[in-house]
Parts: C-alpha cells; structure tokens; sequence
C-alpha cells in the first residue's frame, strides 16, 4: 500500500514558514539555501524540485519516491503570486480546497472533498509515495494518516511562524521511529521518520 509521506522543510523550533505565510526561499526569504543541500535534493529527491529549479540544475531524473503531491490552497497561492501555475508538472498534483472554484493550469487538480478521505483512496491506488507537500492546515487535518515524516531540518531558528501542523489536528500524541537520517556538511538535516504508534 502507498504510503503518506509529510516531506517538509522546517526550522529547528518547528516552523515551516514565517508568520506571514510568505515562502521563506523566494525573493526576500530567510531560509539559508547552501549548495550541498541542492545536490542532496537534486540526487536523493530530484522529483521534489519544482518545475524551474530542476530546469535550472538539468534534472531530468524521475525520482524514485514520489508520483503523486498533495498541496493546500495557500501553499499554491505561493506559486500563482510568482506566475507559476503547476511546480511539478511530473507529478500528478492535487490541491485541497474549498473556497477556489478552478485553477488556472488543467493539469493541476482541485479537491473540495475531505482530504482524509481522498488520501485513503490514494493509499489504495498503485504507484509510488504520496508526498504530502504542505501547508500547515492541510497536515494538520491529515495527521492521523501520515505514515512517514522526512523533515528537511534547517540550522535556523526564527522564534515565531507557520508550524509543522495547524492548530487543526487534534490532540493525538504519536510515536515515530528514526528509520534514515543524513548530516549535510552546510549543517541541515534530513530526518525520517516512520509511524509507530498512534
């Protein structure tokens, strides 16, 4: 069965973004970018890139984790602000909302239904990983259903943001298991993490 896979970069005090919401990578962003990071992605998780980064860097590769990424409406709003209508036209990209009525690229499809619902179905379909991109509202309401955490942790505190999960999931404690963990030499982590109890 696939597996739902929360793929998220976040600070070391737990944060994904700023309290604005704002990507913290673009123009005028505060998240350290070093270059053994993008080599690290670029081989391990080439199909996470979007659709500019993996032109820029000659990527071509398929991946081998992920066919399928699942988005909130904020996150995507991200990309439309920057004119970018589909980020990762080599996955089949899924974004949940209930207040967009369409979206500007047809490959990029629109979900009003219950996210957990949708994700079990997914689970059930054949192909590789779900990677659950972001945002925080989205994982929140998906929590129960997460089976694998791979956070791309950053040597960067910022005190206050957007965190890992919304206030949306519910109280739930869970215990996670170390299954893989790289240390870049730039001083990120790659931490993942596999569901043990709920």
């Amino acid at each position: 069965m696939r597996r739902l896979v929360h793929y998220i970069a976040t600070t070391l005090d737990g944060f994904i973004a700023g309290p604005d919401g704002a990507d913290p990578t673009g123009p005028n962003g505060f998240w350290p970018i070093p270059e053994d990071y993008i080599q690290h992605l670029a081989t391990e998780y080439p199909e996470t890139l979007p659709v500019q980064a993996r032109q820029a860097l000659s990527v071509t590769a398929e991946g081998t984790h992920f066919d399928t990424v699942l988005e909130g409406r904020r996150s995507y709003e991200i990309g439309l602000a920057a004119g970018i209508t589909d980020a990762y036209p080599h996955l089949r990209h899924l974004v949940f909302s209930r207040t967009l009525t369409e979206v500007p690229d047809p490959a990029v499809e629109l979900v009003a239904d219950d996210p957990v619902a949708t994700v079990q179905e997914l689970k059930q379909q054949d192909g590789k990983d779900i990677w659950l991109l972001g945002g925080a509202e989205l994982a929140g309401s998906l929590y129960g259903e997460i089976d694998t955490l791979i956070l791309k942790v950053a040597p960067l505190t910022i005190g206050d943001g957007i965190p890992l999960f919304s206030r949306k999931a519910t109280f739930d404690p869970c215990t996670w298991t170390l299954s893989d963990h790289t240390v870049l030499s730039g001083g990120a982590l790659f931490l993942t993490y596999t569901r043990s109890t709920s």
